[in-house]
Formats: C-alpha cells, sequence, structure tokens
C-alpha cells in the first residue's frame, strides 16, 4: 500500500499531500484500485483515462497488444482495425499510434464508455479523423464490414469464479464475466467472425487461460485455423485466427 500511495502522490498531486490527497487515500484503504484512483493508466507510451471507470488494461494485455502491433508493422500494414469490446480503447488507440494508415473502429457496448474513448484518441493526440466509434453489441454496428485485423479483449472469467475484491466491486462485471464457463460472449464472436473478418485478415482475442482449449475449439470448429499463444508469464492468454485457405479463396 505504502508503494501505491507514494505513486499517487508523486503522479496526482506533484508530491503534495493535500486534503484530496488524503481523500483518496482512504480510497487506497477501501480496496479501489490504484488506476481508479489516479484516473488513469499507462499503455503502450499512451495515457489511457478510465474516467467511465471501464476494465483498467492489463499488462497481459499490454503485452499481446504489442505483439500483435510488431507483426503488423513488419508486413503490409492493415488499413481496418477493429477494438472490439474495446472499453476504455487502449488496443485501438495503441493501433492509431502504431499504425499510421490504418482506419481504426472502436466497438462497445456499454455507451458510458463513448466519451472516455474519444478522450483517449484525443488526449494521446492521435488522429481523429481515422476513428470510427459505434455502440452495440460485439459486431451489431458493423453491419457488412470486413476489417484486416480485428483485436478482442472480451468478457470471459466464469461467473461462478471468485475474483480478488479490489477487481469485484470496483470493475464492471459486463467487462469481466461471460456465463458458467466463461466462453458465452468468445463463443457469439466465433459465430459471427467469418462475416466481419477480411480474407486475408486476422484476429486476436484474449482468452481465459484456464479455458483456452476449449475456446480454440469454438473457432476451429467454425472453420477457422486458429492456435493458442501464451503471454509474457507463459500462460494461455491469446488465440490468433485466420481463415483457412479453403475459406478464404
Amino acid at each position: 500500500m505504502a508503494r501505491d500511495e507514494q505513486w499517487l502522490l508523486e503522479e496526482k498531486y506533484g508530491g503534495r499531500k493535500t486534503a484530496a490527497f488524503e481523500a483518496d487515500r482512504e480510497r487506497l484503504a477501501a480496496g479501489e484500485p490504484l488506476a481508479y484512483v489516479i484516473g488513469h493508466q499507462p499503455f503502450l507510451g499512451l495515457t489511457i483515462r478510465l474516467d467511465s471507470r471501464p476494465l483498467i488494461p492489463r499488462p497481459e494485455t499490454e503485452w499481446w497488444t504489442e505483439q500483435l502491433l510488431n507483426s503488423l508493422t513488419r508486413a503490409e500494414p492493415p488499413t481496418r482495425f477493429l477494438d472490439l469490446c474495446a472499453g476504455s480503447g487502449a488496443i485501438g488507440c495503441a493501433a492509431l499510434a502504431r499504425l499510421p494508415g490504418a482506419c481504426v473502429s472502436f466497438g462497445e457496448i456499454d455507451p458510458a464508455h463513448e466519451a472516455t474513448i474519444l478522450k483517449n484518441i484525443r488526449g494521446n493526440g492521435l488522429d481523429e479523423s481515422r476513428t470510427d466509434i459505434r455502440i452495440g453489441d460485439l459486431f451489431e454496428p458493423f453491419p457488412g464490414m470486413r476489417f484486416d485485423v480485428i483485436a478482442a479483449n472480451p468478457p470471459y472469467i466464469p461467473s461462478i469464479r471468485t475474483l480478488d475484491p479490489s477487481v469485484a466491486l470496483h470493475e464492471p462485471a459486463q467487462a469481466l464475466f461471460a456465463g458458467d464457463d466463461g466462453l458465452a460472449v468468445i463463443r457469439r464472436i466465433a459465430l459471427e467472425l467469418a462475416e466481419h473478418l477480411a480474407p486475408d485478415g486476422e484476429a486476436w482475442i484474449e482468452i481465459d487461460s484456464a479455458h483456452a482449449a476449449a475456446a480454440c475449439a469454438l473457432f476451429t470448429a467454425r472453420g477457422f485455423a486458429a492456435d493458442v499463444r501464451t503471454d509474457q508469464y507463459g500462460a494461455p492468454r491469446i488465440i490468433v485466427c485466420k481463415h483457412t485457405r479453403a475459406r478464404s479463396a
């Protein structure tokens, strides 16, 4: 806790112990995550505001997003990028920053996060003219649209799992839980992905490590070439999906 208090003092209050700082210390003591108390979270060199209290971007998400963007900058840059289940828009904002020619769409079900996504685009000095923010359930706001890259950090935690109180009591349940097996949302993404992924495109989807094989099977059953990749800690964390040759021919 002392370390978090010191970071709060320096980052938010410039080292000054004001009455507001003392109030924020109480929020920390009550278990509220540091990122919410400060109001933002770093992500690949960007400052991601959390005004509407979306899911706090995790180090694992930051890590695989960097792996994805590095792979794209080495190849022919994509022109259409979708940050699905965008929340704060951290993934899409990183794509805007790293992929100069790409048009980046943000899909998010909670309308409260639209202003936060826009604030993160503008606050990081990114090119707003290359963005498209749409509110709705998964692919519903993007009828008939296909993307070269789809990146998603959907809800994937089984509803029966007990989380740390700092998460369970403060972060949005809608962005965390997805049915008894944690696959309710990923199952729907697998069903709809073929209609929205360009023939030569790829989708990177964050998953629950405990259900990695089952999640991957949802995509292979739909005719995708899919494989599970590990995060920086060696845990299964990402499914990477592409159309098979037969499907893309």
